[in-house]
């Protein structure tokens, strides 16, 4: 088993096939690989989507984690307890953080993601992944090239600096157009959000409408120079 004190970077051996471009044949290695040690980390936006899909063809129960930061917007929410209704054997977490929102307001003030966006994302969003990560060797993502320049050089396995971990990104070679021909094609659930110009979707508090046509990361944290919540650093 590939483990990150014995990390040495894989071969690219993974056949791009052009229906799915290397996603089956990487969520295959790993549950083979890495079994119950696998943890996937799913924010249900529309990349979460398709892997759901993908992963429960393939481990109909897969361990799947949602950071609940507490501020999330409704419609994430509903979405997934439609998700829970559709993938039944699925074992969906809602990983909290040790501290409600409204105590972190009372130890640190009011709205700490406008004053400090990174410690909040830190406390709400980091920590609870590094707790569940602690007893997993392995966690998959749907981080995909095409979505920011610090995403580009993403690999299908990585070695994770930040979570001492191994991280699986099988979505690294789909585009915004190959995602939603997907969800189209099967049919399934998505967040409304979508719909109303949110190509990316997080807590409502650091998130705006986008480039729908692109499927950019524009309104994450818009008007601020933070481009990532700090799961993906590396």
């Amino acid at each position: 088993m590939l483990t990150y004190d014995s990390w040495e970077k894989p071969k690219d051996e993974f056949i791009v096939d052009p229906q799915y471009k290397g996603a089956i044949n990487v969520l295959k290695w790993a549950y083979e690989e890495y079994g119950d040690q696998l943890i996937y980390s799913c924010s249900f936006g529309i990349e979460g989507i398709v892997l759901i899909d993908l992963i429960s063809a393939i481990r109909p129960t897969a361990r799947i984690v949602f950071l609940d930061t507490g501020l999330h917007f409704q419609e994430t929410y509903e979405l997934i307890e439609n998700i829970k209704r559709k993938y039944p054997k699925l074992q969906i977490e809602m990983k909290k953080p040790t501290i409600s929102v409204e105590e972190q307001a009372k130890q640190y003030g009011e709205k700490l993601w406008e004053r400090q966006p990174d410690r909040c994302c830190y406390m709400r969003k980091v920590l609870p992944l590094r707790e569940t990560l602690s007893n997993a060797t392995a966690w998959i993502s749907g981080l995909r090239r095409e979505q920011s320049p610090s995403r580009k050089n993403t690999n299908f396995i990585n070695k994770d600096e930040t979570f001492q971990s191994i991280k699986i990104c099988p979505l690294i070679h789909w585009s915004w157009k190959d995602i939603w021909n997907y969800v189209k094609a099967h049919q399934l659930p998505y967040n409304p959000l979508h719909d109303q110009g949110y190509p990316s979707i997080g807590c409502w508090p650091c998130t705006l409408q986008g480039d729908m046509e692109t499927g950019s990361r524009s309104g994450r944290w818009a008007n601020q120079e933070k481009t990532e919540c700090g799961l993906h650093q590396n």
